[in-house]
């Protein structure tokens, strides 16, 4: 197969007087090497993470567009305090999405490489906001003979974290866990995953349909942080669960003070486990996201066993190896199109990404909406 000599990939930079730009720039199609693949992209979805460096700190609500078609530019400013935390991107045009999936038109000369060629795949690494993006061999993940590249787009970022908050509590020696923003792709795969490994999940939404949602899938815990019985009603599910290890995706605010507190009133109500040092069983939050960009805010009402850290699956799967990952990997594939199955908002061209009017769409981050970029769409 013949291959363009140049390809459109979306780019973000930060300048120096203060503005972000996002815009498509031509790349020299590279040249394989002996265990790298080119990668046609025909899907890419747009992850909370993957807008963190597409947007970072600036003021997305000033956004505008310019241009059309491939001229097509969206520019952003920068508060000066937001420069100020990014500043060390200043200048450098950063690649964009962090996973996807296509078909591999070209490979280097080793073996598998060349196994490779006119298959389906699956890939993360970055740079996946491109018309085409060359990737190791390790970092591919050859798709089944029934599932195409809508089906695979998805199944590293939420599937694998999914599956490693489970590996987390079994590695923390936890037992039950409770879950924010709950009503997400990644939480949909959560509520499937711990039904079939017979985990009780404490899931936290913010809206009776987010509710109703999880219930149709047969979610038993589902609590609304909105309703005025949220803490009493948490504490009872989470003494009913024993989880003491949660995961947050809204990162701001107050909620994983909430939790803690209402894990540290389940311990309470055990008998004689009463202590001016709060309960024995070490309760740990760990923030995954930043759905609310606010501070976090804790009220120290849970004693002394606590822990609240941030969380990364990158750095998780570092930390259990590559037999843990392969499994988790394999156990991906053969449940893509049930429990790790992601469902799209919307298809949007890598064109459609930059217009004001899309962005402010897929920029809102609502719970259980997700959109897909198919970057061999016309703009």
């Amino acid at each position: 197969m013949s291959l363009p000599s140049n390809y459109l990939q979306m780019l973000s930079t930060l300048t120096a007087d203060g503005e972000l730009h996002l815009e498509l720039v031509e790349k020299p199609m590279p040249e394989p090497r002996p265990d790298q693949i080119i990668v046609r992209v025909e899907a890419a979805p747009i992850n909370p993470s993957d807008q963190g460096v597409m947007f970072g700190w600036a003021n997305m609500a000033a956004a505008k567009t310019s241009g059309s078609g491939r001229d097509t530019v969206l520019t952003a400013p920068v508060p000066d305090q937001a420069m100020r935390i990014m500043k060390g991107r200043v200048g450098d045009p950063l690649t964009l999405g962090n996973e996807g999936a296509g078909t591999v038109v070209a490979a280097g000369d080793s073996e598998y490489a060349q196994s490779l060629v006119g298959k389906t795949v699956a890939a993360m690494g970055g740079a996946m906001y491109g018309q085409y993006r060359v990737v190791n061999i390790m970092m591919a993940m050859p798709l089944g003979p029934d599932h195409t590249a809508k089906d695979g787009a998805s199944c590293f970022v939420n599937p694998l974290t999914a599956l490693s908050f489970i590996e987390t509590m079994k590695l923390e020696d936890h037992s039950a866990i409770v879950h924010t923003a709950a009503a997400s792709n990644l939480g949909q795969m959560l509520v499937k995953i711990c039904q079939d490994d017979g985990v009780d999940l404490v899931n936290i939404v913010r809206k009776p349909e987010q509710a109703a949602l999880l219930k149709d899938l047969g979610a038993k815990y589902v609590l609304n942080s909105s309703e005025k019985t949220f803490l009493p009603d948490l504490t009872d599910a989470i003494h009913e669960t024993g989880a003491t290890l949660g995961f947050d995706a809204t990162g701001g605010g107050e909620l994983a003070s909430t939790i803690l507190t209402a894990m540290e009133g389940a311990a309470a109500r055990t008998p004689g486990a009463y202590s001016i040092y709060g309960s024995v069983k070490h309760k740990q939050i760990y923030l995954y996201g930043g759905l609310n960009p606010s501070p976090t805010t804790l009220s120290r009402a849970y004693g002394m066993a606590w822990g609240v850290g941030g969380w990364l699956m990158p750095n998780f799967l570092a930390r259990v190896g590559l037999e843990t990952t392969t499994k988790m990997r394999e156990r991906v594939l053969a449940e893509l199109k049930t429990t790790f199955a992601s469902h799209y908002t919307d298809e949007i061209s890598l064109y459609d990404a930059l217009k004001v009017d899309v962005m402010q769409r897929y920029y809102a981050k609502s719970t259980g909406e997700k959109f897909l970029i198919c970057p061999q769409m016309e703009g």
